[in-house]
């Protein structure tokens, strides 16, 4: 195109701005820098601004779930797409997450603020040494044991009637504030997704994806493969329980109906919607489906049938997930530039 005299042509606005790999940049002027954090920047201003624009108490209670079931899914896709084990568990490490701080609350009399992130942690020893005869399992062999583990640990609660049996553990202390609740989940799950997403692209990352791909590869140059899987499964499983802590001091009450398998099928279900490999994609997809969900309540039952429709048309229509979609067309906008 030509204007006066000056010639201009339209080029991709990344175009040399990435250098040789994902994680190095050349940057020339404020724009390419822009043009690099303004995704996440707008993920970040998005999730602290939406408790100030939500209407009432029950939308903000929504959030949290959202938060919640966020956290799952991150932890259900970054031990599915980084190190290979596709995990059902989400259901048993909210359950164990969930009765830890309840009883560290209830009969220690821990604060919630330190009763959530011990139960995270020993949450996190207490599954991965459960699911440690597990780990040479793979696919749907390791997929199906971990579903067994909250119906197991369900029946178990319920026949010997015990951690308060049927009818759970109650006076579980909240979190002071409704605002420090909103922001707390906000801005751990800000802190574990940028986290996470700094780990799969370190050393550590780099073997754990090569278990993945290739476990005798790995095996050959002398690694421990169970420990590495190990590790991530401590990962993930910390993620979880931090999940399942939030959700008890959120309602107030754990009992059987924490190891539900709604916590291990939802995040599963936002992780294809958002996109799996992306971390960002699986919080994408439950901002999408919890709320729906919720709005779709007062169909009864019948809200299963539309929520099957909605899955259903974007594992036909958009497999890879919306992440990767958007990923895609937001590389590829162009600008003019002089030539």
């Amino acid at each position: 195109m030509k204007i006066g005299t000056q010639q201009r042509r339209q080029e991709r606005i990344d175009r040399g701005i990435k250098v040789r790999t994902d994680g190095l940049y050349a940057l020339m002027s404020w724009r390419e820098l822009a043009y690099l954090t303004a995704p996440r920047l707008l993920l970040i201003g998005g999730l602290l601004l939406l408790p100030l624009v939500v209407p009432g108490l029950y939308w903000l209670r929504v959030i949290s779930i959202v938060c919640i079931y966020a956290l799952l899914a991150l932890s259900f896709d970054f031990l599915a797409h980084y190190v290979g084990l596709v995990s059902l568990g989400g259901a048993f490490f909210v359950g164990v997450g969930g009765y830890l701080t309840a009883l560290l609350n209830t009969e220690l009399g821990v604060s919630p603020l330190v009763s959530i992130p011990a139960a995270g942690i020993l949450g996190g020893v207490i599954c991965t040494i459960l699911l440690l005869p597990c780990l040479p399992l793979r696919g749907v062999y390791f997929a199906i044991v971990t579903l067994m583990y909250p119906l197991f640990l369900a029946r178990v609660i319920e026949a010997l009637n015990i951690l308060g049996g049927t009818d759970g553990i109650m006076g579980i202390d909240s979190v002071p504030y409704v605002w420090l609740e909103q922001y707390g989940l906000i801005v751990i799950l800000l802190l574990i997704l940028f986290g996470l997403r700094r780990l799969v692209n370190t050393d550590l990352g780099l073997v754990m994806r090569a278990v993945k791909d290739n476990d005798q590869a790995v095996r050959a140059s002398g690694m421990n493969i169970t420990h590495y899987k190990a590790l991530a499964v401590f990962i993930a499983s910390s993620v979880g329980c931090l999940a399942g802590a939030c959700l008890v001091h959120t309602y107030m009450w754990a009992g059987i109906s924490t190891f539900a398998l709604d916590f291990s099928i939802l995040p599963i279900a936002a992780t294809v919607i958002g996109g799996g490999g992306t971390l960002v994609g699986p919080v994408l997809g439950c901002l999408i489906l919890v709320p729906i969900s919720e709005l779709l309540r007062d169909f009864g039952t019948l809200r299963i049938v539309f929520y099957s429709l909605i899955l259903l048309g974007f594992i036909v229509f958009r497999s890879d997930g919306l992440m990767i979609y958007g990923q895609r067309k937001y590389h590829q906008f162009q600008r003019w530039t002089d030539i």
